[in-house]
């Protein structure tokens, strides 16, 4: 089996790759990754596809096998399961689920004790054990199984927590996309809780339309919605919760950079843990110079939630996030968490009494086109005449960015280009397509 860490975990197929043996395997070699550490128990939870069911139980039988025991908690948020990874003192947290990817997917991402991804260490660790046979513990030392079913209302308390008492959601009409994943229950709640008025769409999970059409690949969605019900904001998840897309009153959508723009600009302290601010590789370069003109440092991490939270705790800094809408508030949470980050972004616009448009004047993104050609083999990055294409690209960009890179959980080659011109980064950004689908 060729099962290696990504970008975010293990992800693929489940009729080749995220099998039931693979789940099997993953769950006994991380369970002796865990004991060899002295830890003995692992929280489980799942998105809404049809095939968390029996990938579930694979990777309970797993643990069992290697000696841990298991706490089941359901259908949850990824940052869900981070939470209760915590606040259970539970050594180890798994998540089943593919993200944004559709049903045909699936994957494990795992947790530490703190609630973060675990570390590349860690994660070599499990990749030893993952290549031997798999060989239970003596009978009597094998785990136990149980069912967690306060999940949901302990994760809804946490966020609810999160809004300071003296903001009220009363006076608000929202809309939200939960893709028809794990937040189709949880999200919904805890935004009546807090007073507004909620049109849920994307609410209706049947194992097989998890982000089909919907959630924060597809904004375009929520944006009608929020015209339609003539809503103040419209929230667009995606299939397991760990991504936010804001759109505001006027339809106009809010990506990743918006959003964490929007969180610096009313943040008032600027110094200390709150003097800097990490993007990604993709981040736009108009909202790099906008960071830096409030008056702080920005950095770079690779793209994924996971490096965007290492760099700062290299840092020492609690805002970073990427344009997908991972955004991590770490004041607050330990991973990306869509629903905190939106109730962060929403409750800090009602603070500044301001809607997103006046804040977002402050800054002006360049042009930027991305885009991504499905391939068969990801090497294709190495070619030599298209390292000679993005060498001329890139010599001919006064201003702006080209950067082409493998996916980390699709088999695809991302290409991200960024001109003072529109129509100048989408040609180059089609020249690019033209000669990888030319060698794939």
């Amino acid at each position: 089996m060729n099962l290696k860490f990504g970008t975010d975990g293990i992800r693929g197929p489940v009729e080749s790759k995220i099998t039931p043996e693979a789940c099997l395997k993953i769950g006994h070699a991380t369970g002796l990754v865990m004991k060899e550490l002295g830890w003995n128990t692992v929280v489980i939870g799942k998105d809404t596809r049809i095939s968390g069911y029996m990938l579930e139980s694979a990777l309970q039988a797993g643990f069992i096998a290697a000696g841990v025991n298991v706490n089941l908690l359901g259908p949850i948020p990824t940052p869900g399961v981070a939470y209760l990874t915590k606040t259970l003192r539970n050594k180890f947290g798994v998540v089943i689920s593919a993200s944004h990817n559709d049903f045909l997917d699936n994957g494990i991402k795992i947790f530490n004790e703190d609630g973060e991804k675990i570390s590349r260490e860690v994660e070599k660790r499990i990749e030893k054990y993952l290549s031997s046979n798999l060989s239970p513990v003596e009978t009597s030392q094998i785990g136990k199984a149980y069912r967690f079913d306060e999940s949901g209302p302990r994760y809804i308390e946490f966020c609810k927590s999160t809004v300071p008492s003296e903001i009220s959601f009363s006076s608000l009409r929202i809309v939200i996309d939960c893709a028809n994943g794990a937040c189709y229950k949880v999200s919904p709640e805890i935004f009546e809780e807090l007073g507004a008025e909620v049109i849920t769409i994307g609410n209706e999970p049947d194992g097989y339309n998890i982000n089909q059409d919907c959630g924060s690949t597809h904004p375009e969605i929520i944006k009608d919605a929020v015209v339609k019900h003539r809503a103040d904001y419209g929230i667009s998840l995606d299939g397991d919760g760990d991504r936010v897309i804001i759109v505001d009153e006027k339809g106009n959508i809010l990506d990743g950079d918006d959003l964490l723009f929007i969180l610096a600009f009313a943040n008032p302290n600027r110094t200390g843990p709150w003097s800097g601010v990490v993007g990604t590789h993709m981040s736009n370069l108009g909202f790099e110079d906008g960071i830096k003109k409030l008056g702080y440092k920005f950095v770079r991490a690779d793209v994924g939630d996971k490096y965007v939270s290492e760099m700062l705790s290299k840092k020492g800094w609690l805002l970073g996030g990427e344009t997908s809408g991972h955004i991590i508030c770490k004041d607050l949470v330990s991973t990306g968490d869509g629903t905190i980050a939106a109730l962060k972004v929403i409750s800090s616009l009602l603070l500044l009494e301001k809607r997103p448009s006046e804040v977002l004047t402050n800054y002006t993104k360049i042009p930027q086109i991305n885009s991504a050609v499905k391939v068969k083999n990801k090497d294709i990055i190495n070619d030599q005449e298209l390292k000679l294409l993005l060498n001329e690209i890139e010599s001919d960009l006064t201003v702006g960015r080209v950067l082409v890179r493998p996916s980390g959980t699709e088999p695809k080659i991302r290409i991200m280009v960024e001109a003072p011109e529109e129509k100048v980064a989408r040609k180059f950004a089609n020249d690019i397509e033209k000669i990888i689908e030319s060698k794939s």
